[in-house]
């Protein structure tokens, strides 16, 4: 799995984890730094830190593979994207009727991208 999605993860799943899991993964994700740097960093071993790091990461991918909750927004985004995208080309249409109705599905697919 790649950062971002352990860091799409994190966003949906991050308060489960503990303190010091969400230390480490912060530190490891969103600063870049080593283990060795995150272990001088938090005051434990380098081991200390792939531990935390470990059990943060499977209890994200564990909990996406129960709940399917960041897939299913990512879904929802790119249905919004296509609405959107189609919306805007019933805009263009000419028959007035077309672009109103063309107004509403935009502003819709708005909502759902929010």
């Amino acid at each position: 799995m790649s950062a971002i999605d352990m860091i799409l993860l994190y966003d949906y799943y991050g308060d489960l984890l503990t303190e010091r899991q969400r230390e480490c993964f912060e530190l490891r994700y969103y600063q870049d730094l080593s283990l060795g740097e995150i272990g001088e960093e938090l005051g434990i071993s380098r081991q200390g830190v792939h531990d935390n790091l470990s059990r943060a990461e499977a209890l994200l991918r564990n909990m996406e593979a129960k709940t399917g909750c960041a897939s299913r927004d990512q879904a929802c985004r790119k249905a919004a994207g296509s609405i959107l995208e189609m919306g805007r080309l019933l805009q263009q249409m000419e028959d007035p009727a077309v672009s109103a109705l063309a107004e509403k599905i935009i502003s819709a697919a708005r909502g759902l991208e929010e």
